[in-house]
C-alpha cells in the first residue's frame, strides 16, 4: 500500500512539474509573437478649413480668439466629413457668423494595414472675416491636398490650387516663386502662401493655401482681425517605426553588403578558384539575395531567443518527468 501511494504521489509531482514548465515555455513563445506585433499604428488627419484669428472688439478692451475648423478628421479609425459651412460665434451680436461656404467640402483620413492616407477637396468656396460680411476674404474655384504614408516607401504629399484666386474682390495670380501679398485700402492686407508640401522618412504634410490676415474693417463692432486661415490641409504618418522595421526598407543596405561577405567566406572555405574570367560570374549568395529579398538575415529574427527558451523549457519538462518517474518506481 505504501509503495502504491508513493508511486501515485510521484506521478502527481511529475504531472505538476511538467505542467509548470510547459506553461513557462508557452509564455515564452507567446512573448515572441507579441514582440513581432509591436510598432506604432500610424495616423492621418485632414481639414478643409482651419482658422486661428484674433478679433479685437470696439466696446471691449480684450481680444477674442476665434478658432474654427471644418470637416476636421483623424485616423487610425477611418473618418469622412462633408459639411459645407463653418460658423463663428460671439462677433455678430450673438448670431452665428458664416466663415466659409462651399459647394464641395470633403475631408477623408484612413489607416489600413501598413498605409495611412489623408485627403481634402474644396470647390466653389468663399471665406469671410468678421466685420466684412459682404466682401469675401478669398474666393476660389477648387483646391485640394493629399498625403500618403506607407511603411517601407517614401511618403508622398501633393496640393492643387487654381492659377488665380479672388482676394477682397481682386483677381490675384498665384505663383510658386514665393508668397503673394495683397493690400486693399481701407480694409487691410493679406499674405498668401500656396501649395506647401513637406515630407520626412515617415511623414507627409500638404496644404493648398495659407493666408496671413491683418484687416481693420471698423464694422460689425470689430476693430481688427489678425491671424491665419488654412485651406485644404492633409497630414499622415506611416505605421511601424523603429520597433517594427519594414522588410526591404531600413535593412536594405545590409542586404547589399551580405553577398560579398558570403562570397569571401565561401572562397576561403572551399579554396576553389572561380570558373572562367570572372566577369560574368556572380556568387550564389548574390543571386539568392535578389531572388528572395524578403528573407530574414541569419540571427536577425527578434523572436529567436523566445523560441530557443521555449524549446529548452520543453526539454526540461521531459527530463523532469523521466527523473521523477524513475524515483517513483524505485520507491
Amino acid at each position: 500500500m505504501n509503495s502504491t501511494n508513493s508511486r501515485v504521489l510521484a506521478r502527481r509531482r511529475t504531472v505538476v512539474a511538467a505542467a509548470a514548465v510547459l506553461a513557462a515555455g508557452s509564455a515564452a513563445l507567446a512573448g515572441a509573437g507579441t514582440a513581432q506585433a509591436t510598432g506604432e499604428p500610424g495616423s492621418a488627419s485632414a481639414a478643409v478649413l482651419r482658422t486661428g484669428l484674433d478679433v479685437a472688439l470696439l466696446d471691449e478692451t480684450v481680444n477674442v480668439p476665434l478658432t474654427v475648423s471644418l470637416n476636421e478628421v483623424h485616423a487610425p479609425r477611418s473618418a469622412h466629413r462633408t459639411a459645407l459651412t463653418a460658423d463663428l460665434e460671439g462677433v455678430d451680436g450673438g448670431r452665428p457668423f458664416s466663415v466659409l461656404r462651399a459647394e464641395v467640402a470633403d475631408a477623408r483620413a484612413t489607416v489600413e494595414g501598413n498605409r495611412a492616407e489623408a485627403s481634402t477637396t474644396l470647390a466653389e468656396a468663399r471665406i469671410h472675416l468678421p466685420g466684412l460680411p459682404l466682401l469675401p476674404l478669398v474666393e476660389l474655384e477648387a483646391a485640394g491636398s493629399r498625403a500618403v504614408c506607407e511603411t517601407g516607401r517614401t511618403p508622398l504629399a501633393s496640393a492643387t490650387l487654381p492659377a488665380a484666386v479672388t482676394v477682397f474682390g481682386k483677381r490675384v495670380g498665384l505663383t510658386a516663386s514665393g508668397p503673394t501679398e495683397v493690400e486693399v485700402p481701407g480694409v487691410g492686407e493679406v499674405r498668401l502662401e500656396l501649395s506647401t508640401t513637406e515630407t520626412t522618412s515617415r511623414t507627409a504634410a500638404a496644404t493648398a493655401l495659407r493666408l496671413e490676415v491683418s484687416v481693420d474693417p471698423l464694422e460689425l463692432n470689430v476693430a481688427g482681425v489678425d491671424g491665419t486661415v488654412t485651406l485644404a490641409e492633409a497630414t499622415c504618418e506611416a505605421p511601424g517605426g523603429d520597433a517594427a522595421p519594414a522588410p526591404g526598407g531600413q535593412r536594405e543596405p545590409e542586404r547589399r553588403e551580405e553577398p560579398q561577405e558570403q562570397g569571401r567566406e565561401r572562397e576561403r572555405a572551399d579554396a576553389v578558384p572561380p570558373a572562367g574570367s570572372g566577369t560574368g560570374v556572380e556568387p550564389r549568395g548574390a543571386r539568392a539575395g535578389r531572388a528572395a529579398p524578403g528573407l530574414a538575415e541569419t540571427g536577425g529574427d527578434p523572436a529567436a531567443p523566445y523560441v530557443a527558451g521555449g524549446a529548452l523549457a520543453l526539454l526540461a519538462a521531459g527530463g523532469a518527468a523521466v527523473l521523477l518517474s524513475r524515483r517513483g518506481r524505485r520507491s
